[in-house]
């Protein structure tokens, strides 16, 4: 019986890209939170921030994640901070598999340099930011976790080749 497969981690891990791939080789479809977010709202991540601040846009995020969660058979890279909520956690654990897709700081800061559309990072200190940012999150990434796989650079190839064995050893 096929499983939801849920990735989280933050920004710059590779949870659309490795899902994106993922899906594809399950022939599952695949669900971006904040693209989906984007959708139903016609304006993007940065211009959901000004407008709401954080605390709008988490209120948005939350019922996405309980929509998209209680799909059947799906491949979903959240947002960042999604698990930031304990519901949002809860859903994830409870209805699939959650990947947390790790990678090294220095990694998470090229990845995401030239990136405008992440709100969070628009500080003097990205670098700074994000190690913050890891350290308040990396315990919920974990608790939430049913497997984590570090990234560190690996082609993505690599990475969603290693999770197909994943997923065949349990039986998603």
């Amino acid at each position: 019986m096929a499983k939801n497969i849920f990735f989280i981690g933050p920004m710059g891990a590779g949870k659309t890209t490795i899902g994106k791939q993922l899906a594809r080789s399950l022939g599952r479809p695949f669900y971006d939170s904040d693209r989906e977010i984007e959708a139903r709202t016609g304006a993007d991540i940065p211009l959901i921030f000004e407008m709401e601040g954080e605390a709008g846009f988490r209120v948005r995020e939350k019922a996405m994640i309980d929509e998209l969660t209680a799909k059947h058979d799906i491949v979903l890279a959240t947002g960042g901070g999604a698990i930031l909520d304990p519901e949002n956690r809860q859903h994830l654990s409870e209805r699939g598999f959650v990947i947390y897709l790790s990678a090294p700081v220095d990694q998470l800061v090229n990845r995401t340099a030239k990136d405008k559309n992440r709100p969070l990072l628009q500080t003097a200190d990205p670098e700074q930011r994000l190690r913050d940012i890891l350290t308040e999150r990396d315990p919920l990434y974990r608790e939430t976790a049913h497997h984590i796989m570090v990234t560190d650079g690996r082609p993505v190839r690599s990475v969603v080749k290693s999770l197909l064995t994943l997923i065949k050893k349990q039986h998603l």
